[in-house]
């Protein structure tokens, strides 16, 4: 497996990634959108003020003129607004305008009361200014003004917020329905087994994904017949090779040259090896249609191990799980001794241990034999392979044993892993799983 490196804010999943994508995107969408709404709202907002601001003082200014000066106090209540307010007095003397705004509106008031009364206008604070104005009998006329847009509701930026909330959570509710059939395939991939005993996709969902389910399990199935008939072909040349091969020993048998038939003899029981070692993989292929059964590991093991003890060899148990699980006990009993026999035939005395982790259990068979090369260690599970360097001095073996105990490990619904151990030796270790 190739590692691709990946930026810190990169996720690593399609789902976070799609996730990304689309919240930033439609969190910016939103911003442009309300940052335009508000603008508008903004211009939109100041031109009423405006237009507001110079109506009001224009009749505000025109009512007082034509009241009498002892009737105009009472009136100034009733002429108040939030941006204007009125003072019969000279008001304060401030300094020139320059904000842009306040110098439209002022400009506006002027044109408004068409140079009619004295006026003038000056800043006397950081967001105030007033306009003095003199009415047609002298009375000076102060008016306050302070422009500010309409401020936002107090409930607006909690709409704002539960819209964004909103959006998030529908954009990642749509990211995981897109992504599920995904990783569905990739777990029915991991569980594809040759034999066409693996996990089946559903149909149904789009169309899309019903045609990819039924594509991976179509494929699924002529994986199983592509491997069932070259294991059928496989079975019946090493079935058939048995009667041919035993003929020809009972012949060499009957030579008269002893070092001729010691030379025959040999080649043929190599031969018969070989034919036995094919037959028993072709078997191994077909373990997935054994039976579970439930079993008590401890015992099962302490069995296994008494057995290898009462014909002379050298295998000691060691460790415990306490577990029953459900296995297929035939095939895990023909995967132990393949490992077994490989540990004892190249090495000599083997350890069998039994650890358990948190859903699975580790037999793990090890040896301080020759080891295996660190780059041949995935090559010895492939079929009839042999290490240029064989760890057997006589024949090198048939390149089978280890690619049997692979098949049964897959068989099992468990992986197969090698590795050298310090200071010399082998460990072929099988994880179990216990919660199948």
């Amino acid at each position: 497996m190739i590692a691709r490196a990946t930026h810190w804010w990169q996720p690593k999943t399609l789902a976070a990634r799609l996730s990304l994508i689309l919240c930033a995107g439609l969190l910016l969408a939103h911003a442009l959108s309300f940052g335009f709404l508000f603008y508008e709202r903004y211009v939109y907002a100041r031109s009423m003020l405006m237009t507001n601001v110079e109506h009001d003082v224009i009749v505000a200014v025109n009512t007082l003129d034509r009241l009498r000066p002892e009737d105009r106090a009472a009136i100034l209540p009733i002429l108040h607004r939030r941006t204007v307010t009125y003072t019969l007095g000279p008001g304060e003397q401030g300094v020139a305008l320059t904000d842009p705004m306040a110098r439209e509106m002022v400009m506006r008031i002027e044109r408004g009361l068409e140079a009619k009364y004295p006026f003038e206008a000056h800043k006397v604070g950081p967001q105030q200014m007033q306009v003095h104005v003199r009415l047609s009998d002298g009375t000076p006329l102060t008016i306050d003004l302070t422009p500010s847009v309409a401020p936002i509701a107090d409930w607006l930026p909690w709409v704002l917020a539960v819209q964004v909330v909103l959006l998030l959570v529908c954009a990642w509710l749509a990211v995981r329905i897109a992504t599920r059939p995904l990783k569905q395939l990739a777990d029915a991939a991991d569980r594809l087994s040759p034999t066409g005993e693996g996990a089946r996709l559903p149909p149904g969902g789009s169309t899309e994904v019903d045609k990819a389910a039924s594509a991976f399990n179509a494929m699924q199935d002529r994986i199983a017949q592509y491997v069932k008939e070259r294991v059928q072909i496989l079975a019946a040349i090493s079935h058939d090779l048995q009667t041919p091969i035993t003929r020809m020993r009972l012949r060499a048998e009957a030579l008269d040259d002893a070092t001729t038939r010691e030379k025959m003899t040999e080649d043929l029981v190599q031969m018969q090896h070989l034919v036995r070692e094919g037959i028993a993989y072709a078997r191994s292929a077909h373990g997935a249609a054994e039976p579970r059964q439930r079993v008590d590991l401890d015992a099962f093991l302490d069995s296994f191990t008494c057995d290898y003890r009462d014909s002379g060899k050298s295998l000691t148990l060691a460790g415990n799980t306490g577990l029953h699980i459900e296995t297929r006990v035939h095939a895990l009993r023909r995967l132990l001794a393949n490992l077994v026999d490989n540990a004892l035939k190249y090495a000599g005395p083997a350890v069998l241990h039994a650890d358990v982790e948190a859903d699975a259990v580790l037999l793990r068979v090890a040896d301080r034999g020759p080891g295996i090369p660190e780059a041949e260690l995935a090559n010895v599970l492939h079929p009839f392979y042999r290490l240029e360097s064989s760890r057997n001095r006589d024949t090198g073996g048939t390149g089978l044993g280890l690619a049997i105990a692979q098949e049964l490990a897959a068989s099992l619904g468990a992986t197969l892993v090698l590795r050298n151990r310090e200071g010399g030796g082998l460990e072929a270790t099988v994880r179990l799983p216990t919660n199948d």
